[in-house]
């Protein structure tokens, strides 16, 4: 890894051969898909060749390292994945909705989008960048940690604690 992190092609080859079908096979597992996970095993071994400076050999295994950020990158590809699928069921369901029904659902819509800006409001702003990211924007967690300039584990704390909050209000 050392190596790699200095630019060394040779060793990044070496750490490619060893690792890459073991990441394939890891995003594979959380996929199910094989185009999916060829690409995200593609993203994953150029993020450990651009971030191999960062490894640290008193926590783990370098095989350890690859592997989560393989699972971590698979996970948010499949959660994007989702969250496409859901928002493509919901315009399908509106476009066969009959036109009778259009006129009570706008206002059911904007009766609980009204609800849910002011649920919004009452949160801190760090909890509503985090939220305006993942779920308005799209965001990958990962992606959303890096644009706020904050550890991944703290950005997932912030959606958690902002749904929690968020869902708690709602309910009330």
């Amino acid at each position: 890894m050392r190596a790699c992190a200095r630019g060394d092609s040779e060793a990044f080859s070496v750490l490619y051969t060893a690792l890459f079908p073991r990441v394939r096979a890891t995003a594979w597992g959380v996929l199910r898909d094989v185009a999916q996970a060829e690409e995200v095993a593609q993203e994953v071994i150029a993020e450990v060749w651009s971030s191999s400076g960062r490894f640290c050999a008193e926590r783990g295994t370098v095989a350890g390292w690859v592997v989560a950020i393989a699972h971590r990158r698979a996970v948010d590809r499949a959660r994007s994945r989702t969250r496409a699928s859901r928002r493509e069921q919901q315009y399908a369901q509106l476009a066969t909705t009959p036109d009778y029904d259009s006129v009570v659902e706008q206002v059911m819509y904007r009766l609980d989008a009204d609800e849910v800006r002011q649920c919004l409001e009452r949160l801190t702003d760090l909890q509503r960048q985090a939220l305006t990211l993942v779920y308005l924007d799209g965001t990958t967690h990962a992606d959303g940690a890096a644009r706020l300039g904050v550890p991944l584990g703290t950005f997932k704390t912030r959606v958690r604690d902002a749904l929690e909050r968020l869902r708690r209000e709602l309910d009330d």
